[in-house]
């Protein structure tokens, strides 16, 4: 009756996962991409920027390394084979992408999509011809593109973060307009690299999803690395003037060299013509879905990104498209609630469950307790004794509702408290897990007994 039992819309984080698991559980499946397998994530998001943080992070570690008795003379960079290398690892993951689809079977179709009905697509390939496909069920996987406000001005100087990564050069001035994850996150980088870098940023601080503790831990760090961050007022009278980009900031005028947009995202729906085939959406384009990610018309699914207004992340991504082809194969499955998030800043932080702003608002009681990395004998060994892990609990119970951390390799220690948050876990039973000795992880153990006042490693309050 149809050509395929599953068809995806988009190969990104959402995509080919979603592609591979309806593959495994014996469907017929294609995947349409109309421009790079990987999808945003892979080729202009989180791998080439962790790559070109890794390489600022070097750089900066090498110039600054006196401390740990060591003196590096003639520490230079290489912007170019920075990005160079940047693009050896997005090729060879693209790559990977595409041999991971084939080899369980799945159909890559190149081309721009477009509903007919609800089960049927156009697709127009590179070519110009159109290629007619169906399928018992679809899944729109197709993920976001930046924002670009209409007020600003059409010029190369005035560019989003895909544009931005595809210089080969840094500029020696850079005006970055958002201090969300985005912004903060190339604000670091470009800073490590001796970028003289100003963040713009309307709401009263940046990256406002964190807790004010947290905040305070990156700002610090952030202006330390000479990042100028101007929050609390609007970017206005935004203006491109011969090889500068002006604008005002209350009543002070700022440049940059280039102006890099970093003000959010927008969901790649418009051109699916959703209405073609009954699939309701907001007046932005997002999808609402249920807890297997269907959408309003029985065959239809959608994951990922603003698509169904979820998580902008891209391990939340897979998560919800693996539980909608297991949905569109007839099996029982949900998206998981306990989504961890992760930041690559300098410090990292990663965040999970309930915030300590997000229990104030919603008047639930909690109690926190902190353990910083400065009495951490891993992280004085290490030389990064910036930031502290935070469990945030019910008071009465125990259990754990939420943890931050802000510091070196806070990104990888979140993974920790994301199982405990699942598994429902109590601040008992996490103080009485040994965690080895030295190591940034038993931070979180330390904490755990602190939330009791009886950690051996604080002073008693």
């Amino acid at each position: 009756m149809y050509d395929f039992d599953v068809i995806v819309i988009g190969a990104g984080p959402g995509g080919y996962p979603a592609a591979i698991r309806a593959a495994q559980l014996g469907q017929k499946t294609a995947i349409i991409e109309k421009e790079a397998f990987g999808g945003t994530c892979l080729n202009w998001g989180c791998i080439p920027t962790k790559t070109l943080i890794a390489s600022a992070e070097r750089y900066h570690h090498a110039a600054h390394s006196e401390a740990y008795g060591i003196t590096a003379k003639g520490v230079a960079f290489d912007y170019a084979k920075m990005t160079a290398r940047k693009s050896e690892i997005v090729a060879k993951l693209t790559g990977g992408v595409q041999m991971l689809l084939k080899s369980n079977g799945v159909e890559l179709v190149k081309g721009a999509a477009r509903f007919e009905g609800p089960n049927r697509l156009s697709v127009v390939q590179p070519d110009g011809t159109t290629r007619w496909l169906s399928a018992a069920s679809i899944i729109i996987a197709a993920g976001s593109d930046s924002a670009m406000p209409g007020f600003l001005p059409k010029d190369k100087r005035v560019m989003d973060s895909r544009a931005f990564l595809d210089l080969t050069e840094l500029p020696k001035n850079l005006l970055i307009l958002g201090g969300g994850v985005i912004g903060c996150e190339f604000a670091c980088m470009a800073a490590a690299l001796g970028t003289r870098v100003t963040v713009v940023e309307m709401l009263e601080d940046i990256v406002m999803v964190l807790d004010r503790d947290v905040r305070r831990v990156l700002r610090k760090r952030m202006e330390s690395l000479g990042v100028t961050l101007l929050t609390g007022a609007p970017l206005t009278d935004i203006a491109v003037k011969k090889d500068k980009v002006t604008g005002t900031y209350k009543d002070q005028t700022i440049e940059g060299d280039v102006l890099l947009v970093a003000v959010g995202r927008k969901p790649n729906t418009a051109a699916l013509d959703l209405a073609r085939a009954g699939v309701k959406a907001d007046e932005r384009g997002t999808i609402p879905v249920d807890a297997q990610g269907r959408t309003n018309v029985a065959s239809v699914f959608a994951v990922g990104d603003l698509v169904t207004g979820s998580i902008q992340l891209a391990h939340a991504a897979t998560q919800q498209g693996v539980a909608a082809a297991e949905a569109a194969a007839g099996r029982k499955s949900k998206v998981e609630k306990t989504c961890p998030s992760c930041i690559f800043t300098s410090p990292e932080i990663g965040l999970v469950g309930l915030t300590e702003t997000k229990a104030q608002q919603l008047g639930i009681a909690v109690k926190t307790a902190v353990f910083p990395f400065s009495v951490l004998g891993k992280a004085m060994a290490a030389g990064e004794t910036d930031g502290f892990v935070k469990w945030i609990a019910d008071p009465a119970t125990g259990q754990v509702l939420g943890a931050q951390a802000v510091g070196s390799h806070a990104t990888e220690l979140i993974a920790e408290a994301t199982l405990a948050i699942r598994n429902e876990l109590t601040i008992d039973e996490l103080g009485n897990t040994i965690h080895c000795h030295p190591t940034l992880s038993e931070a979180w153990m330390e904490a755990a007994h602190a939330f009791h006042n009886a950690c051996i490693h604080l002073p008693k309050r």
